[in-house]
């Protein structure tokens, strides 16, 4: 293989007195994509800056080869001297680059070459960045959220233009589909450190997910072993004093280990419980047309949405997603037409905007209602720390004001809020936005448990299979039709129209039937577990017994038989003692995680 093109090693920083990067690497070769995988604040933004040479770490170094051209997208871009979109974009271009690039880009993300800097969106903004660092074709790309603010159609053009580009590629997503098309390996940066995959994000999360189970593993033998240690300290028979002096200095050590090592990471606690009972009938939209200025925005749809129904809704930017939802739920009137909503039918929506959220509330004030130090919990009140702390929040962030929280702790909160409260009918905007891969998971958990009925508006081509039975999909002009299953179930077969009389029945799609959850130990297990200790104890028992007659210093000399059995005999005993602790430590996880559910 040959010599990479950009290698960062043993990379540190430190934010605010805690260590946010420790000993991280990030090694790039020619042609190859990396995705880059974490959490929310695990430092992935940070270190692709690093990468760019826009962040200086404190410890480590970042070699590029020479002439080797690199490319970074910045999630606020900076259009400082610039007059227009075309201006900026324009501006990323190398000489002897094509000049045509820029307008190609530009037409391809939906954006106006001709608009000022001064009057685009956010969005808008993050498209003009995209664009610009796509223009010159560079040696390198960094990709931060590359998808954000892009339609369908629109991600699914940049998948192809990187597919066909020669760049190696950074890539930092939380779009499934995308990081399963484009990548080839998977650098983890978790709890400061990073450990790689020489594999696509396809292998990932069995990958992740068998590292945790043995570091978990590994985290239980730990406290075992300082708890025997400090039992023989208190209780031992006394030996050699030599060796009680060596096996007092390993008790110091695990327990310095046990201090330094950074926590398995928290989880997410998103628990479904029990919707608020509509009626069989939720919604029943009979030919409902909308226009503006003679634009028709929706025109003619009937829909028969009931009880349990998942209705995802796609289409491109400004096909007229936002209205059909308004015209579905009664936010706004459409010009000809009926909706009728079921009158027992309650009602919540998760804003992709974030607008519902006051900037200077803080965080316990955005829960609670701004007094008390409790949440109604779909019915039932519980402390706001500890409902916190079930969407990661720290007891300490309880203050911080709703304008100092990253998009990602934002879109926390805002599930938060909407999970709360008591629905039997959940209006999800891009819910997804700014959530990182472990949190999706839970929130499709959580969608997938919940009783109620679900609208989706989505740009998250793997969110939608997974959730929806129906998808309602944007052919322009004002026209919508409804295609049974997800989203790639609606682009791959042809369109069948609902009607308010023909709606198919409210079940979700029918799905492989999971396996039955074990509800406690079988007898063998329950029987093992509680004649292990006794097993540990007598190998334990054994190997003190064997190790006190090979402290012998006159045995290999007068018996080197005898002497070669013995250490046969040890090495026997230790290795049934790893075993059995293994195995008590296997059954007793399962027990504590039954017990648990």
């Amino acid at each position: 293989m040959n010599a990479p093109l950009l290698t960062l090693q043993d990379i540190s920083l430190t934010f605010g007195g805690d260590p946010l990067l420790s000993a991280a690497e990030l090694i790039l070769h020619a042609g190859e994509t990396i995705c880059l995988i974490g959490r929310n604040g695990s430092g992935k933004s940070t270190l692709l800056k690093i990468a760019a040479g826009l962040v200086e770490p404190d410890g480590g170094s970042r070699f590029i080869q020479p002439g080797v051209t690199v490319r970074y997208m910045p999630q606020e871009p900076d259009f400082a001297g610039h007059d227009t979109v075309l201006s900026y974009v324009q501006a990323g271009l190398e000489p002897g680059d094509d000049p045509h690039r820029a307008q190609y880009l530009i037409e391809h993300l939906d954006l106006d070459a001709n608009q000022t800097v001064d009057k685009i969106s956010g969005g808008e903004g993050r498209r003009a960045a995209l664009a610009r660092t796509l223009a010159p074709r560079p040696d390198i790309l960094l990709l931060d959220e590359p998808t954000n603010h892009l339609d369908l159609p629109a991600i699914e053009w940049l998948e192809a233009e990187l597919q066909a580009s020669k760049s190696a590629i950074v890539l930092i997503s939380h779009d499934r589909r995308f990081l399963e098309t484009l990548s080839q390996s998977t650098v983890w940066l978790d709890r400061g450190t990073t450990r790689k995959l020489d594999r696509g994000f396809r292998h990932f999360e069995q990958w992740r997910d068998e590292i945790l189970h043995a570091e978990e593993l590994e985290h239980h033998k730990l406290g075992r072993k300082i708890a025997m240690e400090e039992d023989w300290l208190r209780y031992g028979v006394t030996a050699r004093r030599k060796r009680n002096q060596r096996r007092l200095g390993l008790l110091h050590e695990m327990r310095q280990r046990r201090r330094t090592e950074r926590p398995v990471r928290a989880q997410m606690a998103i628990t479904a419980g029990a919707a608020k009972t509509s009626g069989k009938l939720v919604i029943e939209a009979t030919q409902v047309s909308k226009a503006y200025d003679g634009r028709p925005i929706v025109a003619d749809f009937s829909i028969r949405i009931q009880r349990r129904d998942r209705i995802g809704i796609v289409g491109p930017n400004g096909a007229g997603k936002t209205t059909l939802i308004n015209l579905l739920t009664g936010a706004l009137a459409p010009d000809t037409g009926t909706v009728k909503i079921g009158q027992t039918v309650q009602m919540v929506t998760l804003d992709q905007r974030r607008e519902s959220l006051d900037p200077n509330w803080t965080l316990s004030d955005a829960l609670t209602g701004g007094g008390g130090d409790t949440v109604l919990v779909r019915g039932e009140k519980r402390h706001v720390i500890g409902y916190m702390k079930d969407f990661l929040f720290t007891p300490e962030q309880r203050r911080t004001p709703i304008s100092r929280l990253s998009g990602g702790e934002r879109g926390r909160l805002m599930l938060a809020r909407a999970l709360a409260a008591s629905a039997s009918l959940l209006v999800l905007d891009e819910p997804t936005n700014d959530l990182d891969l472990e949190t999706l998971d839970l929130l499709q958990e959580y969608l997938s448990d919940y009783d109620g009925t679900i609208l989706l508006v989505s740009h998250d081509r793997d969110f939608l299979d997974r959730i929806v039975s129906s998808t309602v999909v944007s052919d322009g002009g004002g026209k919508w039709t409804e295609h049974p299953g997800g989203y790639s179930d609606a682009v791959s077969r042809p369109a069948k129209p609902a009607t308010a009389k023909t709606k198919a029945t409210g079940a979700p799609s029918p799905q492989t039937q999971a396996p039955t959850k074990k509800s406690k130990l079988s007898f063998k297990q329950k029987h093992a577990l509680e004649n292990l200790p006794g097993q540990i104890a007598e190998h334990e028992a054994r190997i003190s017994q064997l190790t006190d007659q090979l402290a012998d210093p006159q045995l290999y000399t007068r018996d080197p038989e005898g002497f070669a059995e013995l250490s046969r005999a040890l090495q026997d005993t230790q290795h049934q003692l790893k075993q059995a602790e293994d195995d008590w430590l296997e059954l007793e996880m399962l027990r504590e995680d039954l017990e648990r559910t």
